[in-house]
C-alpha cells in the first residue's frame, strides 16, 4: 500500500487547533517572564527573588502536565484542554484584580502553571491522529505553539507602558484565550485511534523503565533550556548590558523566534535522519553557545551566540519528541506529561542557576558555564545510550526503530 504523505494523512483542523491551544498557553505561561523588570519596580527583589518570581510558573507547569497527562489518557486530550483553558483564566483575574503583594504574587506565578501544562494535552491530540513516520513533523508542528512566547516578549511590556501597569496585561490575555477556546471546542476533535486508558499500575511501571528517564533528561536540558531562558533574558540583558524593559523583552524575543520556529524543523530532520543523530548535533551545539555566552562578549555577538543555541534546543525540542512516540506509542498521553514534566523542572532550575550565581559572585560567566557542561553531559550520556537501544531494539525484532537514515526507512532513531 503506498503511503500518504504527511498532508494528506491526520487530521488539519485537529492540528491547527492544538498549535493555537498550545501558543496562546505559551503566551500566558510566560507572561512574567518579561515583565519582571516592570514588575520590580513596584516589588523591589534581589537576583535569587527575581529568579525565583520568573520560574515559579515553569514549576507550577511541571507539575501540572502529569496532571494533565493522566487526564488526557483517562478522559481524552480535547476535553482535557478544555479543562486546561478554562482554568487557565483563574490566575488571569487574581495578576489583573488582586494582587496587593510580592507572596500573592507568587501565588499567581505558580498558577500560571496550568497553561504550562498544555503539553500533556496538545500534543497527544495532535500526535494520536498520525502514524509514526511523520510523528515528528506532526509534534513539531504542534509544539511549535512555543511562539506564544514571541507575543509575550514583544508586546507584553510594551501594553504595561500603554496601558499603565503590568496588571492589565493579565487581564487583556483573557480576550485571547477565550476565542482560542471557542474556536478550539469547534474543530477539534479527539483521534478514533486514541489508544485506552490504562491502570493506574501501569503507570507506575513506566517509571521502573530507564528509557523514560532517559528521554526525561533530555527533555530537561532541550526545553527546559529553551523556557528557562525564554523567562530569564529579559532580566539578564536589563542587568548585564543596561537596556529598558521593553529594549532587554525585545531581544528576548529574537532569540525566542530561534526555539520556536525551528522546533518543527527539528522533527522533520528527526524523521528523516535519526533522532539520535539530530539530538547528537543539537547538544554540541548548545553547549558550544553556551559556553561562549559565560565570557559576557558585547550585545550583538551575545545575541548571535544565544540565538545558536535557543535555535539549537528548540530543534532538540522535536527531536525529543520524535523518538517518544516510537519507544512508548501506547502510553503517548502520561509519557508526554511525564517528559514534560521533566521539561519544565529543567525550566524551573536554570534561573535558579543563574539568579543565585549571579548574586554570589557578580557576573553571569559561572551560571553560563554551568548550563553548557548540561548540555555537554547530556551530549556524553546520549552518546552512549544510543548503542543499548539499538542492541535492545534489534533484540526485539524492531530493526527498523534504529534505522539512522530516512532513505527508505518509516522510522528514524
Amino acid at each position: 500500500m503506498e503511503k500518504k504523505s504527511f498532508w494528506q494523512s491526520g487530521h488539519k483542523p485537529t492540528l491547527f487547533s492544538s498549535f493555537l491551544y498550545f501558543d496562546i498557553s505559551f503566551m500566558i505561561w510566560v507572561l512574567i517572564g518579561p515583565l519582571s523588570v516592570i514588575i520590580a519596580a513596584d516589588y523591589p527583589m534581589d537576583p535569587v527573588q527575581k529568579a525565583n518570581l520568573v520560574a515559579l510558573p515553569i514549576l507550577g507547569g511541571s507539575i501540572l502536565r502529569l496532571v494533565l497527562g493522566f487526564l488526557t489518557d483517562y478522559i481524552g486530550p480535547k476535553l482535557t484542554a478544555q479543562i486546561g483553558m478554562v482554568l487557565t483564566v483563574i490566575p488571569l483575574m487574581l495578576g489583573w484584580q488582586f494582587v496587593n503583594s510580592l507572596d500573592q504574587l507568587y501565588i499567581v506565578a505558580l498558577l500560571l502553571g496550568i497553561a504550562g501544562a498544555s503539553f500533556a494535552a496538545a500534543l497527544p491530540l495532535a500526535g494520536q491522529w498520525y502514524s509514526k513516520e511523520h510523528q515528528g513533523l506532526a509534534m513539531g508542528i504542534a509544539g511549535a505553539g512555543n511562539s506564544g512566547t514571541i507575543f509575550t516578549t514583544l508586546f507584553a511590556n510594551r501594553l504595561a507602558q500603554h496601558f499603565g501597569g503590568w496588571e492589565a496585561v493579565f487581564g487583556l490575555a483573557l480576550i485571547p484565550i477565550v476565542l482560542v477556546f471557542i474556536f478550539f471546542t469547534i474543530f477539534a476533535k479527539n483521534s478514533p485511534n486514541r489508544p485506552a486508558p490504562k491502570k493506574l499500575t501501569q503507570y507506575g511501571s513506566l517509571l521502573k523503565q530507564r528509557d523514560a528517564w532517559v528521554f526525561c533528561l533530555f527533555y530537561c536540558v532541550t526545553f527546559g533550556g529553551f523556557v528557562g531562558l525564554t523567562n530569564y533574558l529579559t532580566i539578564f540583558f536589563n542587568t548585564q548590558y543596561g537596556l529598558s524593559p521593553v529594549k532587554a523583552a525585545d531581544f528576548t524575543t529574537i532569540c525566542v523566534i530561534a526555539g520556536s520556529f525551528f522546533r518543527p524543523v527539528g522533527g522533520y530532520l528527526a524523521d528523516r535522519f535519526g533522532g539520535t543523530r539530530m539530538l547528537t548535533v543539537l547538544y554540541a551545539v548548545a553547549g558550544l553557545m553556551l559556553a561562549s555566552i559565560s565570557t559576557i562578549p558585547p550585545l550583538p555577538v551575545v545575541i548571535v551566540l544565544l540565538f545558536v543555541g535557543m535555535m539549537s534546543l528548540g530543534m532538540g525540542n522535536g527531536s525529543v519528541f520524535q523518538l517518544v512516540p516510537q519507544r512508548f506509542g501506547n502510553e503517548l498521553g502520561l509519557m508526554t506529561g511525564i517528559v514534560g514534566a521533566a521539561g519544565g523542572i529543567g525550566g524551573y532550575v536554570l534561573p535558579l542557576i543563574l539568579g543565585k550565581l549571579y548574586q554570589s559572585s557578580g557576573a553571569y560567566t559561572a551560571g553560563f558555564l554551568v548550563l553548557s557542561g548540561i548540555a555537554l553531559a547530556a551530549l556524553i550520556i546520549l552518546y552512549v545510550i544510543q548503542f543499548s537501544w539499538r542492541k535492545q531494539w534489534m533484540g526485539k525484532g524492531g530493526k527498523a526503530l534504529i534505522q539512522t537514515s530516512g532513505e527508505g526507512s518509516t522510522i528514524n532513531v
